[in-house]
């Protein structure tokens, strides 16, 4: 292998610049394991990165991608052997060390995960970071004793790709979920998808009260802000509500009175930096009880690393609905 094609980022005193380059193994980031990649998925984040609006990248240059799958070309790691399909999120991927959007990738072997039975490369990066996340919420709600008889699931930014996996997901794990969403005009894809009610954000009207009538049993939210300040007045007693996200702001207003009343509990959901067994764990649901039922529906497009630009401006610009596969590999 002399050279590979990397959709790769820089910024120095020439400014933001990302495109295609040729580049040699010998320049991607150390690592154990070398793959060669197969799939790859476009987050929030890498439209971030790769446009240069967000400075997600700790250090440049570096190829983008923060989710990658494929399989094992060499690996100085005895538990990796040649021919063997992984897969790895976040963990530093297209932010201190080269990510997925290249032909090939080392990793890390501490958080390089072997793809489990019941998942195909292609599938594991529909789920990607997305529905990493939103499983990881489910099992941080659930050891917290969050349980479907507590009340319906609330789902914020649905249309999103962590909303869309999340209602498959709660909705496989016995959960009735409840969507919000400013995109009416998706709300029968929504339900498609397994939630029993659609709700409009923009007549979504929040009392202001410190406590108000229970509405939801615990709630995933993508969004913050305003949104976030308003749900927990409406959480039943000793139910969870999970953060992951900040699309309606980083502040919020709130008062103790839901966490002391009705003992309800704010999970933080960092999915980046999840310890390894709580990878494992995640990922062994996703590939059996919690595996979304409708992946097809989920991914909306797929993509070449060419065409990377133009969906990182449809999505900034708001215009994106569903998942982006990145197809790397056009031999599988």
């Amino acid at each position: 292998m002399n050279s590979f094609r990397a959709f790769r980022i820089h910024h120095d005193d020439a400014g933001h610049r990302a495109g295609i380059e040729h580049m040699t193994p010998d320049a991607l980031s150390p690592g154990e394991v070398l793959i060669k990649v197969a799939y790859s998925s476009v987050n929030y984040k890498d439209a971030l990165a790769g446009t240069g609006r967000g400075r997600i990248l700790r250090s440049y240059p570096l190829n983008g991608g923060i989710d990658v799958a494929g399989r094992v070309v060499a690996s100085t790691d005895p538990a990796f052997r040649e021919g063997d399909a992984v897969l790895c999120t976040g963990s530093g991927l297209s932010e201190t060390r080269d990510g997925g959007y290249g032909e090939y990738a080392r990793l890390d072997a501490r958080w390089t995960i072997p793809l489990p039975a019941g998942l195909s490369l292609r599938e594991s990066m529909i789920i990607g970071t997305a529905g990493f996340t939103a499983a990881l919420a489910l099992l941080r709600m659930q050891d917290n004793r969050q349980t479907p008889a507590l009340g319906p699931i609330a789902v914020t930014g649905a249309s999103g790709g962590v909303g869309q996996l999340a209602i498959d997901i709660f909705s496989r794990a016995g959960y009735e979920v409840h969507a919000i969403s400013g995109k009416a005009e998706h709300f029968d894809a929504l339900r498609a998808l397994g939630a029993r009610e659609c709700v409009d954000r923009h007549q979504l009207a929040f009392s202001g009260k410190p406590m108000d009538s229970a509405r939801f049993g615990g709630a995933l939210d993508n969004v913050g802000g305003a949104m976030l300040g308003g749900l927990l007045p409406l959480i039943s007693p000793y139910g969870n509500v999970a953060i992951c996200g900040n699309a309606g702001g980083i502040a919020f207003d709130s008062t103790v009175m839901p966490f002391i009343i009705r003992g309800a509990s704010l999970l933080g959901i960092a999915s980046a930096g999840t310890a390894r067994d709580l990878r494992d764990s995640v990922w062994q649901h996703l590939a059996s009880d919690w595996k979304p039922r409708q992946l097809e529906r989920i991914v909306t497009l797929e993509a070449r690393l060419d065409e990377l630009p133009g969906v990182f401006a449809r999505m900034l610009a708001g215009e994106s609905f569903g998942r982006t596969l990145v197809r790397i590999d056009s031999t599988v």
